[in-house]
């Protein structure tokens, strides 16, 4: 009995132990970044299966400061292994097929690689950056030597420059395109015998006015050493089959690259995308344009990275994605055509699937190789089904099969539906086969406010055609309303201005339509005359915290895409709040300065000033639900328009309230603007001392009823 119950017992423990799941922990997290900045936990589109190292690949000597890492069109694998003067072939499966290092030259002698750092295979040639002998070297696809590749000779070189070339790439006319660590003036273009051709894609650098003054005063030696205004040069490179070049950047500085994070312009972009001619051309139409790690540290006292990444190379994908990798934070990061990122992955560690010295990364059909500069070692990562569906989208949508597309974008939110690519890919299907209302949602739910517009573009093109005679006439009537408005408006502050009869709250309100159009008589007439009053005031800022609060709560999508929202009180304390600290500033002032308007004048000429705004505001509000991208600069001139008309108002009304001259007026508007931040510092000093004081006598109360 003790015998069965004591196999009754293991066979349990057992069956427990088998229904529990063996799971490691994951040597890293994948991810990509929303619109606030933060980070969306996502699938693995890759994961590591193997790390291979020296002995595996079968090499009697070591690995040794590997430096590059290609995969050619039959899937064999090369490595620049610069400590020991070659190249290293291996076939599909990672074992040696042959290496590159010593061979006889044209001229019958021996020779030898040196510090090779780039390689690049066409369809009968290797291209190797022999970086210590200054030239390119080529071989045959076999490892045969075939030619050495000179160094170029061209006055655009600085006298005593050297040339030092560490990656090149080679387009479809065979054209030579070499990156020189030492040379800043860009890429170098040459012919496959050497002959210099041009430079292409320096980069930008920025000056500020205080380093253009303080230039003045160098001289030529010190202007020499100032190493701020020479072009920063490129790491690596990479040719897609359209003769597009990719090419990497790790010397911009790291405010001027996170800046260029929030930017489509590419001046100050760590990877950039040039033609032929050395144009940037690339797309940057995700919510952050390619640069890398978007949230970064400023300080670090716990050892993670700080600042930038630092991009030190590029891979192209399948379906035109295409991977960056930054040495910092041995991550990778990949985005398709348009810009959108697509996932991060990677991390610095010791478990397989983490680096310690991130170094190149290229691609083998569905696998990454990333190649690991200290371990001496490269990790094979296998695309996950994720992965496989994610590219299998982009193959729908680049093949114009827009349903699938739509299925296999579904199925990726499915897995993850905080996947704003997912959203857009949908949403461009859809858009693409004509259901362009539909598209919108999608568009919404990802803040796409480019592919939106275009969308919408299309709606208001369909609408305009249907009723291309109504909206003319409908303008034509609302100018006609306006004018016919303003006529009346006319007529009335005409007979009130002869009138000795009390003014009605009718008069009083409609005199600003006057005031705005002729503001040094109608200021005038508001104080002297009478023709306005608080009443009428009043009236004038409830319609203006009306009109900010319709703003907030009525703006169009692509003036509001995050939908934020707000209260009636809210937007009356931010229309309130200046009124008041304006006016009473400016009348403590002025008590000083001989000023002819009381508080209460101050307040109703400033009110009256207000009506600009609204005449603004509530039009470009509603237009904004109707407007495109394009169209959105021109809302935002029209507004600014109405604040510098109400901001002049002001001004001249302070000035005929007060019977200032104009540069009196001017100091004391200045004056008025110094006693706003004083008033604001003593309400803040205030407060903070009663929240002191309150918190003190609370805390003794609380103590005594203890005691008690």
């Amino acid at each position: 009995m003790k015998k069965i119950i004591s196999a009754i017992a293991i066979l349990f423990v057992l069956i427990f132990l088998i229904s529990v799941p063996v799971s490691a922990a994951k040597p890293y997290q994948t991810y990509t970044y929303g619109i606030g900045k933060y980070a969306l936990h996502s699938p693995d589109a890759y994961t590591p299966i193997e790390s291979i190292d020296s002995d595996y690949m079968g090499l009697d000597t070591a690995i040794d400061d590997p430096r590059d890492l290609v995969v050619d069109d039959e899937l064999n694998v090369y490595i620049a292994d610069a400590k020991n003067d070659r190249i290293v072939c291996l076939n599909r499966y990672y074992k040696l097929k042959f290496t590159m290092s010593t061979f006889t030259n044209e001229n019958g002698v021996a020779d030898q690689l040196e510090s090779p750092s780039g390689v690049f295979i066409t369809d009968d040639r290797i291209f190797v950056c022999d970086t210590d002998n200054n030239r390119i070297v080529t071989f045959d696809r076999e490892g045969e030597f075939l030619a050495i590749i000179p160094e170029p000779e061209s006055t655009l070189f600085e006298d005593g420059s050297v040339y030092k070339p560490v990656a090149i790439a080679v387009d479809q006319y065979n054209r030579l395109y070499v990156v020189s660590s030492t040379t800043y003036q860009g890429i170098i273009v040459m012919t496959d015998k050497g002959e210099f051709t041009s430079l292409i894609g320096a980069q930008k650098v920025s000056i500020t006015a205080w380093q253009i003054f303080y230039r003045q005063f160098q001289t030529d030696e010190q202007r020499a050493l100032t190493q701020t205004y020479i072009p920063t040069e490129f790491n690596n490179i990479t040719i897609n089959e359209g003769g597009f070049i990719y090419v990497t950047t790790s010397s911009i500085s790291s405010t001027k690259q996170q800046e260029s994070i929030s930017s489509t312009s590419g001046d100050y972009a760590p990877v950039k995308m040039l033609n032929a001619a050395g144009t940037e051309i690339m797309r940057r139409n995700g919510f952050w344009a390619p640069s890398g790690e978007v949230t970064i540290n400023k300080s670090s006292t716990s050892g993670s990275p700080i600042g930038a990444s630092k991009i030190i190379d590029v891979a192209l994908g399948p379906e035109n994605t295409w991977s960056i990798i930054d040495e910092k934070r041995s991550k990778i990061y990949t985005y398709d055509y348009d810009g959108n990122m697509l996932f991060i992955f990677g991390d610095t560690g010791a478990q397989l699937g983490d680096l310690t010295s991130i170094e190149a990364v290229t691609y083998q059909g569905d696998l990454m190789l990333v190649l690991d500069k200290t371990n001496d070692n490269f990790t094979v990562y296998q695309r996950t089904e994720y992965g496989d569906i994610l590219i299998q989208a982009l193959n729908h949508q680049n093949n114009t099969q827009y349903d699938l597309a739509v299925d296999d974008w579904i199925e990726i939110l499915k897995r993850n539906s905080n996947y704003d690519s997912a959203y857009i890919g949908i949403g461009q299907s859809l858009a693409r086969n004509g259901d362009y209302s539909e598209a919108l949602d999608y568009y919404k739910s990802a803040y796409d406010e480019t592919n939106y517009s275009l969308a919408y573009k299309e709606i208001r093109k369909d609408w305009l055609s249907k009723f291309f005679l109504a909206i003319p006439l409908g303008i034509v009537a609302i100018c006609a309303i306006w004018i016919l408005f303003m006529k009346y408006a006319k007529k009335i502050n005409t007979r009130t201005a002869v009138s000795v009869k009390k003014r009605t709250l009718k008069e009083e309100f409609l005199f600003g339509f006057h005031l705005i159009l002729h503001p040094f008589d109608g200021f005038w007439d508001l104080k002297h005359e009478k023709r306005g009053s608080l009443r009428a005031a009043i009236i004038y800022i409830a319609i203006t915290i009306f009109a900010f609060f319709y703003k907030e709560i009525g703006q169009g999508y692509l003036l509001n895409p995050q939908g934020s929202n707000t209260t009636i009180v809210d937007q009356a304390g931010q229309v309130l709040a200046p009124i008041f600290l304006f006016a009473i500033a400016n009348w403590c002032l002025t008590t000083l300065f001989d000023g002819e308007g009381s508080l209460k004048d101050i307040i109703i000429a400033i009110s009256y000033s207000l009506l600009p705004l609204t005449l603004v505001i509530v039009p470009t509000t509603i237009y904004s639900n109707f407007a495109i991208s394009e169209e959105v600069s021109i809302i935002s001139f029209i507004i600014a328009v109405g604040y510098i008309w109400t901001g002049i108002l002001i001004f001249f009304g302070m000035m005929i309230t007060h019977d200032y001259t104009m540069g009196k007026n001017i100091l004391t508007i200045i004056g008025t603007l110094i006693g706003i931040i004083f008033i604001m510092f003593i309400i803040l000093l205030f407060s903070t001392l009663f929240i002191k004081i309150y918190s003190f006598i609370s805390n003794i109360v609380i103590e005594i009823g203890y005691r008690i």
